[in-house]
């Protein structure tokens, strides 16, 4: 071999070794988060998620990549969102708040594992068979918002005792959200009061609800748990603050938002488990035998500014009570 050769045969194989070694890096699964929010809560939602991923040994851009669909409450968008996903063959799909992105996500797989963070029943409307053995590739997390209608329309009676008719603000299209518009009335008769359903599917609407609560002369207003809501929380509570109208939400960020009080579970220990899940669903487990994740932490709020300028007094026990306190 002549030394022209032996360069010849060395640079070749020099400019392979970068190819191979590329060949050989293993694939990285991707995650398709589909979500009800807008993409202006990613801060909000996105940091408990990834703890989640992290405590499950997975790192964003290390060893697992996301793709990103976002409805900001738009929830028609979504069945188009989740085939898109399905399409681009991502390896989970985390379908993360609201009852209707879990539905959309099941509906375009049934190969694809599925894990939801709503706030819902998820056995009701056919997203898991039970709570404790799902079966089939769906599992997640539920804030289960329903079963607090009841304490949450109490909590408000308390801050508001001469008042005695209410408006329920509901998304009829979310299942959790119809249903508060439908145990809210009941529980208030029970105690002798009465509670008025107000729709609002669109941004819209929710315009034309007020305007039809303030006509009536309401009290006060139970808002239902729901992404529509939440994510049109700062004009929500303008709304309510211009009408001078107290009001009790779901979630601690709808207080910050400037909200009277709040009183649910905690949205990022439900977005953390469910991150946990992905993360465990990714390293071979099988969604149909990961049970349920129930609710164990719970958060109540206040907003000591709100009140005063609704000329409120909130009672210093349930101020004491409180895991946050906005002053």
């Amino acid at each position: 071999m002549t030394r022209r050769d032996f360069i010849t045969l060395l640079v070749g194989a020099a400019a392979a070794w970068p190819l191979a070694g590329q060949a050989q890096q293993p694939q990285v699964p991707v995650i398709g988060f589909l979500s009800s929010l807008s993409e202006r809560d990613a801060a909000l939602i996105m940091a408990a998620f990834y703890q989640g991923l992290n405590e499950a040994g997975y790192v964003e851009g290390r060893n697992v990549a996301l793709e990103y669909r976002w409805a900001e409450g738009q929830f028609e968008r979504l069945p188009a969102m989740a085939a898109d996903l399905v399409r681009r063959q991502v390896a989970v799909i985390a379908a993360i708040s609201g009852t209707p992105a879990g539905l959309a996500a099941k509906a375009a797989t049934t190969s694809i594992p599925i894990v939801f963070a709503i706030g819902g029943d998820p056995v009701a409307p056919g997203l898991v068979s039970s709570l404790s053995r799902p079966s089939g590739n769906v599992t997640g997390v539920t804030f289960f918002t329903s079963p607090l209608a009841a304490k949450r329309l109490e909590l408000l009676r308390d801050l508001v005792p001469k008042t005695t008719t209410f408006a329920v603000l509901t998304n009829p299209e979310n299942p959790p959200s119809r249903l508060e518009g439908i145990e809210v009335p009941a529980a208030a008769k029970t105690f002798g009061q009465e509670a008025s359903v107000f729709n609002a599917t669109t941004e819209a609407h929710i315009d034309e609800a007020f305007a039809a609560i303030v006509q009536q002369r309401i009290g006060a207003l139970f808002v239902s748990a729901d992404p529509l809501f939440f994510n049109h929380r700062d004009k929500i509570v303008a709304l309510a603050a211009r009408h001078r109208m107290p009001a009790i939400y779901a979630y601690r960020e709808q207080v910050e938002a400037g909200g009277l009080i709040g009183y649910g579970a905690s949205r990022s220990d439900a977005y953390r488990q469910a991150g946990n899940y992905v993360g465990r669903i990714l390293k071979s487990e099988n969604p149909g035998t990961l049970p349920v994740v129930l609710p164990t932490k719970f958060e109540l709020v206040l907003n000591l500014k709100t009140a005063k300028a609704l000329g409120l007094t909130i009672p210093l026990p349930l101020q004491a009570a409180a895991d946050g306190v906005i002053e």
